[in-house]
């Protein structure tokens, strides 16, 4: 596939990432983050927003690590050739696979332009049996070149450290620290000439201010001086002077997401917004291009949105492409273009089942039903009243479904239901006739070429057309704390 000659932002891509970063031009990427499925070989259960609508993200690699590697293998290829000169990769994974997605990059990048491997603690402590608790993912920073984009990142002094340094009070409580005010070697201009009385020269050293900066400094008595005849005085150096402790690789001030969380969305492996403030500030500026490949519930566009960036997301799934939007606009991104939705009968038939799902029941404005068992084929209910929806993604849906869903329907104490399949057969329209017949029960066979045309009439749409109601998150009570027994579900949840 030849990669175009330009690069549009503000645009989800619903779609398979290799076949989408092929067509991205070389070198336009700045930053890059992702976040892939981890190889741990599990379902996700996604509880999304405040409806409780239950949804399936897999994550199975049946082909064992190599095949898995190989799969990465292909896409970062592709990462590697749309990243800038000055551009870097941040590669978000765990224990299960970083020790053969290092081999990887490494083999991509370069050993050179490995950067960072960066220890984020995701979770408090766990009981393991016979090991020491996983608590951790691992990012793995690579650079495309020496010539990468680096702003540094301080963190504030801890108390332990202000106390170890900053050993010297002020009468008012001040800390401080001593620090020498000259530097080795000799030099001839003003740093180099005597200041009351001490002659540096003949040390060897200079001062490292001119001597009429020195005597600011003690004017505002920001110089020490000793008791001690003929000693060097020092500067008085206050924490505040300096802009705290250079980041370093072990990251545990940035907590994961917890049952009250703001920022919850419900997706099983959402990264923290703090978390992705931290490396989009460090890796990139402002109008730089931020891609996020595997953008799942959106973080990595939100935060780059909120922070001026330009962005481009990818993903797979059309429920998470459709929330996503809704994500960014929330932070006053307009024009927002979602490229490679679902839009012709062969392109749903090849969803995922919770995919098509997803897609029937907001094509019906609808919201998901609450429950996966129990709830007797109810996989929704329709905008404004309410009724019951079935989803079936087959050809020649029969009389047993209707007869089914006809005692659902009956449960929930409505008087319609919808049926939508790609076609029905000739016993499913005789039972539903039978039904309104009898019991004055009306179950609708809706048909998805239906639901495809444009201006179909089901039921009233809401505002903002497809995926309009579905909820993003309410903040939690300003007095709201998580409890200890959330906290340990939140980080179970999260040790994926």
């Amino acid at each position: 596939m030849t990669p175009v000659s330009y690069l549009e932002t503000g645009v989800l891509y619903c779609d398979d990432n290799f076949h989408r970063l092929a067509q991205f031009p070389a070198e336009c990427i700045d930053l890059i983050y992702l976040d892939p499925p981890f190889f741990s070989n599990r379902t996700y259960e996604v509880i999304w927003g405040d409806e409780a609508e239950v949804r399936s993200f897999e994550d199975r690699w049946e082909g064992g690590i190599n095949h898995y590697i190989e799969w990465m293998r292909d896409r970062v290829m592709e990462m590697h050739r749309i990243l800038k000169p000055t551009g870097s990769l941040y590669l978000h994974c765990d224990w299960h696979a970083s020790h053969h997605l290092k081999v990887m990059a490494d083999d991509i990048f370069g050993p050179a332009n490995f950067k960072s491997e960066i220890v984020w603690k995701r979770t408090s402590a766990h009981s393991s049996a016979k090991r020491y608790g996983p608590v951790h993912d691992t990012i793995l920073f690579y650079a495309k070149s020496d010539r990468y984009t680096w702003n540094p990142v301080y963190q504030p002094y801890t108390e332990e450290y202000l106390e170890m340094f900053f050993d010297q009070k002020d009468p008012d409580g001040r800390r401080w620290k001593r620090t020498d005010l000259t530097g080795s070697g000799i030099r001839y201009g003003e740093t180099g000439e005597p200041w009351r009385g001490i002659d540096v020269t003949a040390k060897g050293r200079h001062w490292g201010l001119p001597p009429r900066k020195l005597d600011k400094l003690d004017a505002q008595g920001r110089i020490h001086w000793p008791k001690k005849a003929g000693g060097m005085p020092r500067l008085k150096q206050y924490p505040e002077d300096l802009p705290g402790v250079p980041l370093q690789d072990v990251w545990t001030d940035i907590r994961p997401m917890h049952n009250l969380s703001a920022e919850r969305l419900g997706y099983p492996t959402q990264k923290p917004e703090a978390l992705l403030e931290r490396i989009i500030k460090a890796s990139s500026n402002r109008s730089d291009v931020i891609l996020d490949p595997f953008c799942g519930c959106g973080t990595t566009l939100s935060v780059a949105e909120r922070l001026n960036r330009k962005w481009l997301g990818i993903d797979i799934s059309p429920t998470a492409v459709n929330l996503i939007k809704r994500r960014i606009e929330k932070e006053g991104a307009t024009n927002v273009r979602l490229v490679g939705m679902p839009v012709t009968e062969e392109q749903l038939r090849k969803l995922k089942p919770f995919e098509f799902q997803n897609w029937v029941i907001q094509q019906l404005n609808g919201t998901h039903a609450p429950r996966k068992s129990g709830d007797m084929g109810i996989d929704g209910f329709s905008f404004m009243e309410h009724l019951p929806i079935q989803v079936k993604q087959s050809e020649r849906v029969g009389r047993p479904v209707v007869d089914g869903f006809e005692t659902a329907v009956e449960r929930t104490g409505k008087g319609k239901g919808y049926v939508v399949a790609f076609s029905f057969t000739r016993g499913a329209y005789e039972e539903a006739a039978r039904v309104k017949k009898e019991k004055g029960l009306e179950i609708e066979l809706v048909k998805v070429t239906v639901l495809l045309a444009d201006g179909h009439d089901l039921v009233t749409p809401t505002a903002g057309g497809l995926f309009a109601d579905l909820p993003l998150p309410k903040a939690p009570p300003k007095d709201a704390r998580p409890t200890a027994e959330e906290l340990v579900e939140s980080d179970q949840q999260t040790d994926l």
